[in-house]
């Protein structure tokens, strides 16, 4: 764990409601992340992360350029992806916008690539679900080879090979920073290592302290490959409101709705106040009191050793003024809670 562990927030977009209970236009939500990214870079979060999905709860598809308007509208935060599904993307456009990006923020761009665990992306790409691993697989492999040569040649069987090839525009200074998103595979711990990239964990259910094996596995490969260890962080979904009471009230129907949404199409139950209650107490949903939010973050961060913790704060429909109101809480009194904790 570094000494200045930093506190990230995710969001997907989720489509979320209006005063009137209606769900908002796709457009004003993008308008609203715009809007809450700001409000983090003002109150001093570290990092602000936007996910790419194709589907009608989330309103976000192009995250690059989404986070190419709020570096223009902010000052310090970094930004980026959370995640890239790389599987259904090409390397070097992916490159391409975050280095755009990167200019545009004037260093502060970063990558997180991962398989995904949304498949609507290969369909509407026209990618064969049946190479997702050979497809993630060979695109890490060159969008590696793009970040680490000026002068790229690169062959393998999904495009025609590359000889000599230069992207444009190249990263200003240093490197473009990238992590890559383990769901809970060892062979993406693997590739990390391999890539020397960063690694970010997305416990998104279950006790977080079951990922430590992942983390132990890490600095096993990395000592093993004499690397230098990189960070390694973690992506959870949280809610935070002045009272434990007011933010499982609050969180709950919101909870619900988007977990038996995609229950539906897994083959999950119905989520109960029960399941509910069991992930605040022992899994992996940071929800409550700012007091007791910090508690449950600097016990993942220092049972699993982390540089950064990411607390995904978009929660299903829930409206966009209580997004705000937990983005306040998250940064004025759960991050001072966490550092104290730690010191």
């Amino acid at each position: 764990m570094s000494k200045d562990v930093e506190f990230g927030l995710d969001t997907f977009g989720d489509v979320t409601l209006a005063p009137d209970g209606k769900f908002l236009p796709q457009a004003q939500v993008i308008r609203n992340v715009i809007a809450e990214a700001e409000l983090a870079d003002r109150l001093g979060i570290d990092f602000f992360g936007i996910g790419e999905h194709h589907r009608t709860d989330f309103a976000i598809s192009a995250p690059e350029v989404a986070l190419a308007a709020i570096a223009a509208r902010t000052r310090r935060i970094r930004l980026g992806s959370a995640v890239t599904v790389l599987s259904s993307d090409d390397p070097i456009r992916i490159f391409e916008r975050f280095s755009t990006l990167d200019a545009i923020s004037q260093g502060r761009a970063e990558v997180i690539l991962g398989r995904g665990s949304f498949i609507e992306s290969f369909p509407l790409f026209g990618f064969d679900l049946g190479q997702y691993e050979e497809l993630f697989e060979q695109k890490l492999d060159l969008y590696s080879a793009i970040t680490s040569n000026r002068i790229v040649d690169w062959q393998g069987n999904w495009r025609p090979p590359l000889k000599g090839q230069e992207i444009f525009p190249p990263i200003e200074k240093g490197s473009l920073k990238t992590w890559i998103g383990v769901g809970g595979t060892p062979e993406s711990v693997t590739r990390a290592v391999r890539y020397d990239m960063h690694l970010m964990l997305a416990i998104i259910g279950g006790d977080p302290q079951r990922f430590r094996p992942y983390v132990d596995l890490y600095q096993k490969l990395v000592a093993e490959s004499g690397r230098v260890a990189r960070e390694v962080g973690v992506h959870s979904p949280g809610y935070v409101a002045e009272t434990d009471e007011k933010a499982r009230r609050e969180l709950f129907p919101h909870f619900k709705k988007i977990r038996d949404r995609l229950g539906q199409e897994r083959g999950w139950p119905p989520v109960t106040e029960v399941d509910f209650e069991r992930e605040i107490e022992h899994g992996s949903l940071y929800a409550g009191s700012p007091g007791t939010v910090a508690r449950k973050i600097a016990e993942t961060v220092k049972g699993l050793g982390l540089s950064r913790f990411q607390m995904k704060y978009s929660a299903g429909p829930m409206m966009h003024e209580n997004l705000l109101s937990s983005i306040e809480l998250y940064a004025n009194k759960v991050i001072p809670q966490v550092r104290n904790l730690l010191a």
